[in-house]
């Protein structure tokens, strides 16, 4: 049951971070277009630097689970790295539990009054000629925040997985 439920956590977390994946592209392409239009023809758009500041921000935010669930993630590791498997899994339910839990759960508490305050007036770019979607833009937040816990409960999962198998494994021994 608890191997069907971080297999499903981190299905959604892949299949999220491979599509979103793909905004790098779009991002690059929009970027040459941006340059191309100014320096090339002396056409400006706002519109247009904004769509890449949000698809920059959709593979931040939207990417941050997958990146987590790939252990891709910055990581101090001095001493983690020459740690045994079970001791890795001891500093990631304890990592987990005391600081990703309680810091995902605390912003994503926090976002939600910010959100709903630009979601009631539909907030929109403060810059002429800008997008009118921040208030989507700023509910990727609390997305992230639940995604990244979504995420954090499922590596919390595999890594008791890991300890009690590690567990079981000396006791037959």
């Amino acid at each position: 049951m608890l191997n069907k439920l971080v297999s499903s956590a981190e299905a959604v977390s892949h299949y999220m971070g491979r599509f979103v994946a793909w905004f790098t592209l779009a991002m690059m392409l929009l970027t040459c277009l941006v340059v191309l239009l100014r320096y090339g023809f002396d056409i400006g758009s706002v519109a247009l630097q904004e769509s890449v500041l949000y698809l920059h921000a959709m593979v931040f935010m939207l990417g941050a689970a997958y990146t987590f669930k790939d252990d891709e993630h910055v990581r101090v590791d001095v001493f983690y790295r020459d740690f045994s498997a079970t001791k890795k899994a001891w500093v990631n339910i304890i990592g987990g539990i005391f600081f990703l839990l309680p810091f995902t759960l605390y912003t994503a508490y926090l976002s939600f009054d910010y959100v709903s305050a630009s979601w009631r007036v539909l907030e929109t770019s403060p810059e002429p000629g800008g997008l009118p979607f921040v208030y989507l833009l700023k509910t990727l937040i609390p997305i992230m925040m639940i995604s990244l816990i979504i995420q954090g409960v499922a590596d919390i999962l595999k890594n008791l997985g890991v300890v009690t198998s590690a567990k079981n494994t000396r006791g037959q021994n």
